[in-house]
């Protein structure tokens, strides 16, 4: 089958907008529902078809994207706000959100009674990073559905993963951000060393950032997380891990160890930016 063409699109918030602004700019004609008519104005001067309901969009659209919140936001647009009644057979449904790889494999099974191919394909970065189409999308789900959309991806990413079938793309995204939220508990360790030692913290965190020791979670403060946002991406940031311990539930106590040090660095966020940009 043909990649789709015509790409509906729900949820332009601050992932979102730049994702569906890169859609256009790409190409591709964009259908849109929007709860709020306030938050179209986040895609300028672009054009666009604006639909009344979820399933009018859906109707003529070859794949819906949606970058909603929530998990129960998905399912209520999808199955209540009649969006997947409204696909078409052999057309594609991508949940860019972050969510639970249950929720993800429920979304697949509904979506195969209709011939639906449902993808679950968060991303990776941030605001920042989407705005310059450098996101990395995590993408769970058939090969065909994946191979399909890869074109739609491509416009607004650096890279695109295929990790497994329906629930993978979940469990890439909660890991990645797992590890991530770690990384900050390391950098909020060293950097309370270095103030028990009078170090001058900004120089000590430019050293890290371009010596071997650098990661994302090092590269981000100051770009993407500054001390205006912090206390946002900080409470994302626990929502993420609430869902990664449901995740990985089964596991019990021998996820603890991960679980407790992401908190952390959570927790701690809002501090370490404060100190690294004062």
């Amino acid at each position: 089958m043909s990649p789709p063409a015509r790409i509906g699109f729900v949820g332009l918030g601050d992932q979102g907008a730049p994702i569906a602004q890169a859609i256009i700019d790409g190409g591709y004609p964009l259908h849109v529902w929007a709860r709020h008519s306030a938050s179209l104005g986040a895609l300028g001067n672009r054009k666009f078809t604006v639909h009344e309901s979820p399933g009018d969009m859906a109707k003529v659209s070859e794949l819906v994207a949606l970058c909603l919140p929530e998990d129960t936001d998905v399912l209520q647009l999808v199955v209540d706000g009649g969006l997947l009644a409204g696909m078409q057979p052999e057309s594609i449904l991508v949940n860019h959100g972050t969510g639970l790889p249950e929720t993800a494999r429920h979304l697949a099974g509904l979506g195969a009674v209709r011939n639906v191919d449902v993808l679950d394909a968060p991303v990776s970065g941030g605001n920042a990073v989407a705005r310059v189409r450098q996101l990395t999308t995590i993408v769970g789900g058939t090969d065909d559905g994946v191979a399909r959309a890869r074109a739609i991806f491509d416009t607004f990413s650096k890279s695109v993963i295929h990790v497994g079938p329906a629930g993978s793309g979940q469990y890439g995204k909660l890991f990645n951000n797992a590890l991530m939220m770690m990384n900050h508990q390391n950098v909020i360790e060293v950097v309370n060393l270095a103030l028990r030692l009078d170090l001058p913290v900004r120089s000590l965190i430019e050293v890290l950032r371009s010596g071997s020791a650098s990661s994302f979670a090092l590269q981000a403060i100051g770009p993407s997380i500054t001390v205006d946002n912090v206390e946002h991406l900080a409470s994302l940031e626990l929502i993420d891990m609430d869902l990664f311990s449901a995740a990985t539930a089964s596991l019990g106590q021998k996820r603890m160890p991960v679980v407790e040090r992401a908190l952390a660095g959570a927790n701690g966020l809002s501090e370490l930016t404060r100190l690294t940009q004062s």
